[in-house]
């Protein structure tokens, strides 16, 4: 936990980053920067689907719309943290000469979209009133 609050301050400051360890080779910084960028826009995209589950289904259930737009909109939302928070996890790692950070967050927001994606095949298959 305290791993995880030093890594949230480095959010705001990275000029600290750059007191640790060694600079790695810009190649290196840039793809990392770009890694965090297809985040940003995976993010996006989330955020996007739930605002269009929620505006342009209006026949759809209650329920399901504002279930299914929640799912969507809270994915974006972790995505956009989880971020920031692997690019200050790489570029730490990355000057320290360690491994790079692991996670499970890829194979879980995939689940997530997984499971919303059946919920919307099943309201599909059952019809917009249920």
């Amino acid at each position: 936990m305290i791993e995880f609050v030093r890594n949230v301050r480095l959010w705001f400051t990275p000029e600290e980053i750059r007191e640790e360890g060694r600079t790695p080779d810009y190649r290196f910084s840039l793809a990392n920067e770009r890694t965090f960028l297809a985040w940003l826009r995976t993010a996006l995209a989330l955020i996007g689907g739930g605002f269009a589950v929620d505006q342009f289904l209006p026949d759809l259930r209650w329920g399901w719309r504002v279930g299914l737009a929640f799912a969507l909109l809270a994915a974006g939302v972790l995505c956009s943290l989880r971020a920031v928070n692997h690019w200050v996890r790489c570029e730490r790692a990355m000057r320290r000469g360690d491994d790079l950070p692991v996670s499970r967050f890829p194979a879980l927001l995939g689940i997530a979209v997984a499971v919303v994606a059946v919920a919307m095949v099943v309201v599909v298959l059952a019809g917009w009133e249920g």
